[in-house]
């Protein structure tokens, strides 16, 4: 498990066409807040006709940031650049030039065997050159893993690659929509991707290889307006967290918001890890019901768990929400 909220820190990540001229301006004004973290996109939301000029907007905008930063004030969220080959990578960092060290590192779309090796070599090729530390964000959502036979042994060959570079795989990312698209499926503003059975197997079984040691990060959620959108989100959310994965990918500025409350911890966990993690180790007992007698903790059981707690309450906060109301503790007291 990680074991330092930098990890934990992507959260609430805008996706963001690298031609967007304007995003820059947007930046240095703060439109967003100050709370999320900013992927700029050169593969599937530019035309393959277009791609020399989006990286050109790309670098124009990340200078104007860059450089603005050093005359006045103003938040710059972790930037990552969705590359579509692996050579955009270290020509990027050289056409960047001081500028690269705004950039937290490449996102890595439709991540597989095939391409697996060229990024990592990539990876490690530019930490190498510069003094700068560029992380990696793998994206799962290659159809190669949507075969049932094969996916285990996909997953598990991915796994031993990025272990090799561990310390730069920032986030394990996962394509909802792009895995969705090889079945057909779309989910509504009343459903979650995990009543999509076919794809809530392929989410678990990415959690289940890769979140013991890696922190993955949860599927995009496509609606940003209208009735149940907001409602929507918040129950996907919830969901994802159940499942194992922590941060989302957002398509709209009104996502950033829903997706920061949804990682806050509550009181009740919070009060809890705090318990766990300061367990008095001369005792003799490493379990007990906690401190208003709802559920049991356990030293040896939930240290992990208590440690990812707190990792997320100094990322995001703690809410006074709790999973039971009052009532409920006045009986389960008595």
């Amino acid at each position: 498990m990680k074991n330092s909220k930098l990890f934990y820190s992507v959260g609430a990540l805008l996706y963001c066409p690298a031609n967007n001229e304007g995003i820059a301006s947007n930046i240095i004004s703060e439109k967003f807040g100050d709370k999320f973290s900013l992927a700029l996109c050169l593969e599937d939301t530019i035309n393959d006709d277009h791609v020399k000029e989006a990286e050109n907007t790309l670098i124009s905008s990340l200078q104007n940031i860059y450089y603005s930063s050093k005359i006045q004030n103003f938040f710059i969220p972790k930037i990552f650049i969705r590359v579509r080959n692996s050579d955009q990578i270290s020509d990027l960092c050289q056409r960047l030039g001081n500028s690269r060290s705004i950039i937290s590192g490449f996102i890595i779309p439709k991540f597989e065997l095939a391409s697996a090796n060229k990024y990592i070599n990539e990876i490690k090729n530019v930490n190498s050159l510069y003094p700068e530390t560029f992380y990696m964000m793998p994206i799962f959502e290659s159809p190669s893993i949507i075969n049932g036979l094969e996916r285990f042994k996909i997953l598990y060959s991915l796994k031993e690659q990025l272990d090799s570079i561990e310390p730069y795989v920032l986030n394990i990312r996962v394509g909802g929509n792009d895995l969705c698209h090889a079945f057909g499926f779309r989910r509504h503003n009343n459903e979650t991707i995990y009543e999509i059975a076919p794809i809530a197997n392929i989410l678990s079984d990415i959690v289940t290889v890769f979140g013991g040691d890696y922190v993955v990060s949860g599927p995009v959620w496509e609606y940003f307006s209208g009735p149940n959108w907001k409602s929507g989100m918040e129950a996907e959310i919830k969901k994802d967290l159940l499942f194992g994965f922590i941060g989302k990918t957002v398509i709209h500025p009104n996502q950033i918001a829903v997706v920061n409350e949804a990682l806050k911890v509550s009181k009740l966990d919070f009060d809890d890890a705090k318990e766990i993690l300061n367990w008095d180790m001369n005792s003799a007992s490493l379990v007990s019901g906690n401190f208003d007698h709802q559920r049991m903790n356990e030293y040896k059981t939930h240290y992990n768990w208590a440690a990812k707690i707190m990792m997320l309450a100094q990322e995001y906060g703690v809410t006074d929400n709790s999973t039971t109301n009052s009532k409920e503790k006045i009986l389960l007291k008595n």
